[in-house]
């Protein structure tokens, strides 16, 4: 990978592994669990990238092959509502309840593309549904932002662009891999999709909640 390409397998090692295992702690020991979460939250606040590099060490230490970018992929579409509950928007109007749900549709299907990406006629019939949820993401987003006030539209609108952007970095994307079969770039750049996904959702939360 290339700097460039680290970023969302960096940024979603936190969400995606180790925030959904510190949930599943809870059951056990509810103060370790909330103590490790905000040390490690802080710690990753600090040093972007400290998480993936503690996973990726214990892995190589363990001499354990991973693909980190399709494994994250896959573990996105395993992730319980309760294990999502740190993006999760609170408020109950239905254009926020409807941006939880188009968001989560989009990385459930973005999700399903490491074992789908091999079956050609089944990856295509899920690049459309990509396309489709891509289009509902943005529609939900438009209907929230007249809810953001002030500054907070503006920093919602320029997620929003970058979305937009790395939405249309994952469609070269795909062109690429039906002529060159580099399923590694596909997998990234569905990373970098979830990741400015939950940017949106991050900058939601702060600027209307």
């Amino acid at each position: 990978m290339t700097m460039g390409d680290e970023l969302p397998v960096t940024s979603l090692v936190l969400p995606v592994l180790i925030r959904p295992v510190l949930t599943q702690l809870e059951k056990y020991d509810l103060g370790a669990s909330q103590t490790l979460r905000a040390a490690l939250t802080k710690a990753e606040a600090a040093v972007p990238g400290l998480n993936y590099d503690l996973v990726a060490g214990i892995m190589r230490r363990a001499d354990i092959p991973v693909n980190m970018n399709e494994s994250l992929l896959r573990l996105q579409g395993t992730l319980t509502e309760a294990e999502c509950a740190d993006l999760r928007l609170n408020r109950t109007e239905e254009a926020f309840q409807e941006l939880n749900k188009k968001s989560t549709a989009l990385k459930k299907i973005l999700s399903r593309i490491p074992d789908e990406i091999t079956d050609r006629k089944t990856f295509l019939e899920t690049i459309k549904e990509i396309a489709s949820a891509i289009k509902k993401l943005l529609d939900a987003v438009n209907e929230v932002s007249t809810y953001t006030p002030g500054t907070g539209k503006q920093v919602l609108e320029q997620r929003k662009r970058e979305f937009v952007k790395y939405s249309k970095r994952f469609s070269n994307t795909l062109k690429e891999y039906f002529k060159e079969g580099q399923a590694n770039a596909v997998f990234v750049s569905a990373l970098y999709l979830i990741h400015q996904t939950n940017q949106i959702l991050y900058t939601v939360k702060s600027k209307s909640e």
